[in-house]
């Protein structure tokens, strides 16, 4: 059984003249990923590793989401793969990981995001919102076989205010 949570960034700000993926998070941003981190805590989740987006929007939900969800520093990574916006590097990643990992938590971009849990869960999900997280589940040994596999949940910031 192989366990993918993915974390869509907190709502990002335009006020400020950086580029894309220097741009901060809102308050809303910090607020929404403190939430829903805060929900999906309650719930006792295990995770294995937790990679991020390399953009500062990311790496800040993801780092919210850390300190919430009590994961060790030394079990986060970051990567390019997952500063995607078609979903194809995103996907690849996922079927790349070490199969030693069961439940692995990534931070990431919409249309990615949306596109992803899409095709590779089985609800439809419209938009995966900012700060939104949607919990997909399969029933393999091996990520390299990920295909379709079951939404077990998704927990969004609108649905928790």
């Amino acid at each position: 059984m192989k366990t993918l949570i993915m974390v869509r960034h907190g709502k990002s700000s335009w006020d400020y003249s950086v580029s894309d993926r220097d741009r901060p998070l809102q308050e809303r941003g910090i607020n929404d990923a403190l939430l829903v981190s805060d929900k999906f805590k309650s719930e006792g989740n295990t995770i294995d590793a937790v990679f991020s987006s390399t953009a500062n929007r990311a790496l800040h939900t993801c780092m919210i989401f850390v300190r919430q969800l009590q994961v060790p520093l030394a079990s986060v990574s970051l990567t390019n793969n997952l500063y995607d916006f078609s979903g194809e590097s995103v996907f690849d990643f996922v079927t790349a990981l070490d199969d030693s990992l069961d439940t692995v938590m990534i931070f990431g971009h919409n249309h990615a995001f949306t596109h992803v849990a899409n095709s590779l869960g089985n609800t439809y999900i419209d938009n995966v919102s900012t700060s939104g997280l949607v919990h997909l589940v399969f029933d393999v040994d091996s990520w390299s076989l990920v295909e379709k596999g079951t939404t077990k949940q998704t927990i969004f910031p609108k649905d928790l205010r």
